[in-house]
């Protein structure tokens, strides 16, 4: 009879138990449908299909500049020499890049020119003398591109420009690798720039001497 009994009470317990979770979920569906009618009927009410944070999905390094560039007043550019002033580097400007180019110490060495850009980009055209480092393929330009880095005094990483952040990929490797980030400099304008302001441009192989006449 004790069983029986004790059969007969759990049960009546569990009866309890599921009539509790069912009031409560009753409870919560009825406080949810009025949130969504009281929303609905609300001048002020969200729109459940409208993204309000438009920023987080698809968000890249230049649409963030540009946007903190609205809320202080000040240029991209400054913002980026932040950036890199953060990490210990510079940021340099076209008319600092071509004096350095145009410098003699960059005939022996000294000063150097790195393409953070693909091979196939490199190859259709490239600042004359430059040093190529896809920095997507570090191992493979290590060994090469290091020893001059260190010999030199003055390093100026570029890609494409704009939006492209693999110079600065480049420049965070070489500063991995050992070389000092107060003597790297990137060149925010990149190639793209460096090609508009009518610089030369070298084709082809690092020295190649291939350097197509400019339209008159």
């Amino acid at each position: 009879m004790n069983d029986l009994s004790s059969g007969t009470a759990a049960r009546a317990q569990l009866r309890v138990v599921r009539s509790i979770l069912g009031e409560a979920l009753l409870v919560v569906l009825a406080g949810l449908a009025f949130a969504i009618i009281a929303n609905q009927l609300s001048p002020r009410g969200l729109n459940l299909s409208r993204n309000y944070f438009p920023a987080a999905a698809g968000t890249n390094l230049t649409v963030v500049r540009e946007m903190a560039a609205t809320v202080t007043n000040q240029p991209p550019s400054e913002h980026l020499r932040a950036e890199l002033q953060a990490a210990g580097l510079q940021l340099a400007v076209s008319n600092q890049v071509i004096a350095w180019f145009a410098d003699p110490r960059r005939l022996t060495q000294h000063i150097l020119f790195i393409d953070a850009r693909n091979e196939a980009d490199y190859r259709q055209g490239h600042v004359p003398g430059a040093w190529m480092f896809d920095p997507y393929q570090p191992e493979k330009y290590f060994p090469t591109v290091v020893p001059a880095a260190q010999a030199a005094e003055i390093i100026v990483v570029y890609c494409h420009g704009g939006d492209c952040d693999d110079s600065l990929s480049a420049a965070t490797l070489l500063q991995q690798v050992g070389i000092p980030g107060k003597k790297i400099s990137v060149y925010g304008g990149g190639f793209g720039e460096w090609q508009t302001l009518g610089q030369p441009v070298e084709t082809g192989s690092q020295n190649s001497g291939q350097i197509p006449k400019s339209a008159p």
